[in-house]
């Protein structure tokens, strides 16, 4: 008899569809989900639904009788999902620490939710050796964590040689205050004064979206700079194969697939330096790793970038050999099918 999972979190978020078609794909799971209706816009509503939530996953539960849920993020769905009454819980921690933002005054509350989900967890996934770190320092059970990225799709992320002779950089973020991207066009407005030729398309959508327009408009790089907003998952490997630099500047990550998915396609890759990204990227090596809001830092790095093409070279093709060898879709996600599966044989 097929197996049944329910999902907690936002069904719609790539990483979570990677981990759902997997298991359907692997492991013969059928997956159900049940997410937050309120948006983030409205934080208090949202705050008064996630406090009669248990009552209506444990309606779900009782009507369609999961085998197991599993969850994404310890402080918030992971959480609901040590409430279920599972007898088969997985969660995952999906930023370095889940304890975001710092200064948000449910942070103590964070932490105590976090630290419970993970006491009542029967397996922890940490995409990234960096996630570790965090659950170490706070004591968690460590036999009871998979390190382990979901991985991408090699078949459809594939590398292109690009020999251009000007940067034609690419970034795959969501357009959020996080994620830096008025540092990443005041280096190229640098990059611009200094009369050196580039592209830089943008992908995604978020708040920041005009915001970010009207900038590249007052550095008068509007011409240089593509908003392409939301596109289909599908079009995004002709993107980056249409690029040679890879931009990533955000403040705090866990384990980055859009930083695979460029490295696949031999995109050069420059990103912040911090520990979620400095598990994959060493300095100049196979990439390059820039402080955070340092402009000219950044300028200077990409301008350094282009100049090196042997070292660039050097560089995608490690690259894709460790994505091959560390991040394949199809490994990692038959192993994460087949220990979900070990878990629900021994806790029946």
């Amino acid at each position: 008899m097929k197996r049944k999972i329910l999902f907690l979190g936002e069904s719609y978020r790539a990483d979570a569809i990677t981990w759902m078609k997997g298991l359907k794909e692997f492991g013969d799971f059928e997956i159900i989900t049940w997410e937050l209706q309120t948006s983030n816009n409205y934080r208090f509503k949202r705050i008064i639904e996630y406090l009669f939530s248990p009552l209506s996953i444990r309606k779900i539960i009782k009507k369609e009788k999961p085998d197991m849920v599993i969850a994404e993020r310890t402080t918030s769905y992971g959480f609901l999902a040590t409430l279920s009454g599972s007898k088969t819980i997985a969660v995952a921690q999906q930023g370095r620490t889940d304890l975001w933002p710092e200064d948000s005054a449910l942070y103590p509350f964070k932490k105590f939710i976090q630290k419970y989900a993970f006491k009542k967890a029967h397996l922890i996934h940490a995409w990234g050796s960096a996630m570790t770190i965090h659950m170490k320092e706070i004591g968690v059970d460590m036999n009871k964590v998979l390190v382990l990225p979901k991985g991408i799709n090699l078949s459809l992320f594939t590398p292109l040689t690009n020999n251009s002779n000007k940067i034609e950089a690419i970034v795959t973020r969501s357009l959020q205050p996080e994620y830096r991207h008025d540092s990443i066009l005041q280096a190229f407005y640098i990059l611009n004064q200094r009369a050196i030729d580039f592209s830089l398309t943008i992908v995604g959508d978020g708040n920041r979206l005009e915001y970010l327009k009207d900038l590249a408009k007052k550095m008068q790089i509007e011409n240089k700079v593509i908003f392409t907003g939301r596109i289909p998952n599908t079009e995004l490997p002709k993107l980056l194969q249409q690029a040679n630099i890879y931009i990533s500047m955000p403040i705090t990550e866990g384990v980055s697939a859009s930083l695979f998915e460029a490295m696949a396609c031999n995109c050069f890759p420059v990103v912040s330096d911090i520990p979620g990204n400095q598990s994959w990227i060493k300095h100049r090596e196979n990439g390059q790793l820039i402080t955070i809001d340092d402009i000219e830092m950044l300028a200077e790095e990409l301008i350094w970038s282009f100049e090196n093409p042997e070292l660039r070279n050097e560089a995608i093709i490690r690259n894709r050999k460790f994505v091959e060898e560390n991040a394949n879709y199809y490994i990692n996600m038959n192993i994460i099918a087949e220990k979900y599966h070990e878990l629900l044989d021994i806790l029946k």
